[in-house]
């Protein structure tokens, strides 16, 4: 598939103060590319975007308000003149068993994760239409295999991948492509956070290979870049992901037979889990909601 210098492009990357978001801000701004950052924590994009190599700006939003992201929308076309690409990558995870979640959490990682990337769509689609620009959605493992003690964020990301796929096919014939990014366990916040619980981190290191390995963040994201250069309808941030896509109809399965095992070896450790949000982003997500309440 050719490619598509990034030079001059204006690209939109959600999630972008810190891991996945923060890094590809950076080397898309390094290959010539036009950044906007979208996220929660102003002072952090405003650090991001200064350091930045060429253009930039940053604003303040929750990819879950569709008034403000259609305000952000605007902003940014009036800032550069156009949108060419969306990375819709914010994202917030928990952990825990089900039956213990904490309700509002559970909700929340939905709301984050799957509504608000249609979210984010919605209201840039207008310009992308325009541009025939690049959609390119952030999903994950999680939405390939289903995980115990993910029940959230698995149906979280499964749930934007169907969304994405189907988009694809609508708005394809208006010019705009539409891509789906899968990354394993990456060196981000969100994993190091989860790490921190005991048990968490213990299951995640019984899984099989390569599943249970911390990959690191770079070459994850020099995947994503060159996704977005190609207009990828798929993008692996690790190599052994495009192999799970063929067994994936066996994956079920082979986790309910193999997960129960496992629930049943942990069970004695259960009670007592962290049941919110995950990681400084997850922080930055609670402490957001909180202003608003108060």
């Amino acid at each position: 598939m050719s490619r598509v210098g990034l030079e001059g492009q204006v690209v939109v990357v959600t999630g972008a103060a810190r891991g996945v978001g923060e890094l590809l801000a950076r080397k898309l701004s390094a290959r010539g590319a036009t950044v906007a950052l979208v996220g929660l924590e102003p002072e952090a994009l405003k650090e991001v975007s200064a350091r930045l190599h060429g253009d930039s700006d940053h604003w303040h939003a929750d990819v879950t308000d569709h008034e403000a992201m259609s305000r952000v929308a605007r902003e940014v076309k009036e800032r550069f003149g156009k949108v060419d690409v969306v990375v819709a990558n914010a994202g917030v995870a928990t952990g825990g068993p089900f039956v213990d979640s904490d309700p509002e959490a559970w909700r929340r990682v939905i709301e984050v994760n799957l509504i608000g990337s249609a979210v984010t769509a919605r209201a840039f689609l207008p310009v992308l239409i325009e541009s025939r620009g690049y959609l390119l959605q952030i999903a994950s493992l999680a939405a390939i295999t289903p995980a115990p003690m993910m029940t959230a964020y698995c149906a979280s990301k499964a749930g934007v991948e169907a969304y994405a796929h189907s988009l694809r096919a609508e708005v394809g014939y208006r010019g705009v492509r539409v891509g789906v990014a899968y990354l394993s366990w990456t060196d981000t916040d969100m994993v190091r956070g989860a790490d921190q619980d005991e048990v968490m981190r213990e299951l995640r290191q019984r899984l099989p290979w390569p599943a249970n390995r911390t990959y690191p963040l770079g070459p994850a994201v020099d995947r994503i870049v060159a996704g977005i250069e190609r207009r990828a309808g798929h993008v692996y941030g690790q190599w052994w992901l495009r192999g799970m896509q063929g067994v994936r109809g066996y994956l079920p399965g082979i986790v309910g037979t193999v997960g129960q095992r496992e629930m049943r070896r942990f069970a004695p450790r259960l009670r007592g889990m962290r049941t919110g949000l995950v990681g400084a982003g997850g922080a930055a997500d609670e402490q957001e909601r909180s202003v608003r309440r108060n």
